[in-house]
C-alpha cells in the first residue's frame, strides 16, 4: 500500500471540490455569528436597555433592591447616587440610610411605597 499515492489521490479529489467552495468555507462562521447574535448578544442588549430605562425612571419613595441584596425606600436621588432608607432603629425610630451608586440598583421591588 503506497500512502503517498493515497494522499496524492485524496488531495487531487479535494482540489476540485475545494475550488468551488471558496465562499462556502465562510458559511459556518457566518451561521455561528448569527446564532450568537440572536441567542446571546441581542437579548443582552435588550436587557441593558431596560435596566438603563429603569434607572432613569427611579423616583423618590420607590422600593428598590441593590445588587448586594439591600432593599430600601429611595429618600433622595442625584445623577449618580441614590440614598436608601433601609431600617428604623431605637425608641425614636431613627432611620438608617445608606448611599448607593445608581448603577448598583438591580431593580424595583415596588413603585411608590404606600405610606
Amino acid at each position: 500500500m503506497d500512502l503517498i499515492g493515497v494522499a496524492h489521490a485524496m488531495g487531487a479529489g479535494g482540489q476540485g471540490a475545494g475550488q468551488a467552495g471558496g465562499f462556502g468555507a465562510f458559511i459556518p462562521i457566518i451561521l455561528m455569528f448569527a446564532i450568537f447574535y440572536f441567542l446571546l448578544i441581542r437579548p443582552q442588549q435588550k436587557k441593558q436597555k431596560e435596566h438603563r430605562q429603569m434607572l432613569a425612571n427611579l423616583k423618590k419613595d420607590d422600593l428598590v433592591i441593590t445588587q448586594g441584596g439591600l432593599q430600601g425606600k429611595i429618600t433622595n436621588l442625584t445623577d449618580t447616587v441614590v440614598t436608601l432608607e433601609i431600617a428604623e432603629v431605637g425608641k425614636n425610630r431613627d432611620k438608617v440610610k445608606v448611599k448607593v451608586h445608581r448603577g448598583y440598583i438591580a431593580g424595583l421591588v415596588r413603585e411608590r411605597a404606600q405610606s
